[in-house]
């Protein structure tokens, strides 16, 4: 195995990493300590005398390991719930590993630390995460899965601060773009069975194979409230009053349909995890900031978060009060973001204030986003704003 696949399997499994043995003795740092955290890995990097901290994502860190491993440290040591793992280096940068299995008390330690309360429960067989391939059938988390186990309790627990204090006896959910629906499911069980409040989920999608398999796999959990349809998210029509509206990786201006609908069944909520934003992109000209179109990654990254912020203020503006997120998805994949918006009180001055803060941004780079299309043409209460904010 190569250097960076042998860091990459010690990264993703372990909690504690311990880097040692400085390659010479002009190494600025004599030992380098990481613990893993919530959502980040936290590096602790000790000199003779004193101590810096740094937070990493998992990718940020294999690469900072493979960089340390292969000009600074000579050894690596990785701790799991099972087992150490240990990663040497010759001084001619031969790497090699090996794996030992820790004392039974060490494991019962560590299974001790690492059970928190998770709304999702370990020890409870919760069967899309026994498909998933996350829990065991008895609902033991697979060891190499707790990294994802983790992520789908962190997208619980932000669907939870909104729905926790509900007083609606039933909860009527779309999802847009479904796709295989591995959070649908989720979110089904999550509603149903931790917080006890029936729903009626529907997931639409566009690929056929894709609602056949879903809707085998509902009638198989007996989730007797959750189907899937065929269908576009533009111009859907929704079969029931909207509670929530959920809108996971629609790709590019699915997204701005998504939201749009949304504002238009005056939901009380929204998820919404944006994905490939292209449209701002292929429209993004300035020259007064020429600086942040010209470079080919820089634009693409403004762009995408030029179009999150841009929905997020129209989403105020329809009177949703908005937040803008960190979510991790399922795969290691970098840190993407998600819309979360509520129904709330938010007056005219602020609403104009925000669309002003719209209006400039897409002044300056001559910007035509498609949600703020929809809107403006919308008759619709929310839209208020759109006829007096300018």
């Amino acid at each position: 195995m190569e250097m960076r696949e042998y860091i990459e399997a010690i990264a993703e499994s372990c909690r504690k990493l311990i880097i040692s043995k400085p390659a010479t003795k002009q190494e600025e740092y004599r030992k380098i300590i990481v613990q893993k955290k919530e959502t980040f890995f936290q590096m602790e990097k000790y000199t003779d005398k004193q101590v810096f901290h740094e937070n990493l994502s998992v990718e940020e860190l294999e690469t900072a390991l493979e960089e340390l491993m292969q000009n600074h440290f000579r050894q690596l040591n990785g701790f799991d719930i099972e087992a150490e793992h240990i990663l040497l280096v010759s001084k001619k940068g031969v790497p090699s590993y090996k794996k030992k299995k820790l004392q039974n008390a060490v494991n019962e330690t560590a299974t001790h630390n690492r059970k928190k309360n998770y709304l999702l429960e370990e020890g409870k067989v919760i069967p899309p995460l026994v498909d998933m391939g996350i829990f065991t059938a008895e609902g033991k988390i697979v060891r190499t899965m707790y990294d994802k186990f983790k992520q789908i309790n962190r997208f619980v627990e932000i669907i939870d601060d909104y729905v926790k204090d509900c007083k609606k006896e039933k909860l009527h959910i779309i999802d847009f773009g479904c796709g295989k629906s591995y959070l649908t499911f989720i979110m089904y069980y999550y509603f149903t069975e931790v917080r006890k409040i029936p729903v009626e989920i529907v997931g639409l999608d566009l690929k056929k194979d894709v609602i056949e398999k879903c809707n085998q796999a509902a009638k198989k959990y007996g989730y007797d409230t959750l189907h899937f349809e065929l269908g576009d998210i533009n111009g859907y029509k929704a079969p029931f009053p909207v509670d929530i509206v959920v809108s996971l990786h629609a790709c590019d201006t699915a997204t701005d349909f998504a939201l749009y609908n949304a504002i238009s069944w005056d939901a009380e909520m929204i998820f919404s995890v944006p994905c490939c934003q292209h449209e701002l992109n292929e429209q993004m000209e300035s020259e007064k900031l020429h600086l942040m179109t010209r470079y080919g990654i820089i634009k693409e990254r403004f762009a995408a978060l030029t179009t999150d912020a841009i929905r997020a203020n129209l989403l105020e503006c329809c009177g949703y009060k908005s937040q803008v997120l960190e979510f991790v998805d399922l795969s290691h994949t970098p840190k993407n973001l998600l819309i979360r918006a509520r129904k709330a009180k938010i007056s005219k001055e602020h609403k104009q204030k925000l669309l002003k803060e719209v209006d400039a941004m897409c002044e300056e780079f001559q910007l035509k986003p498609l949600l703020y299309g929809l809107l403006q043409v919308d008759e619709g209460r929310n839209t208020d704003a759109f006829r007096t904010g300018k």
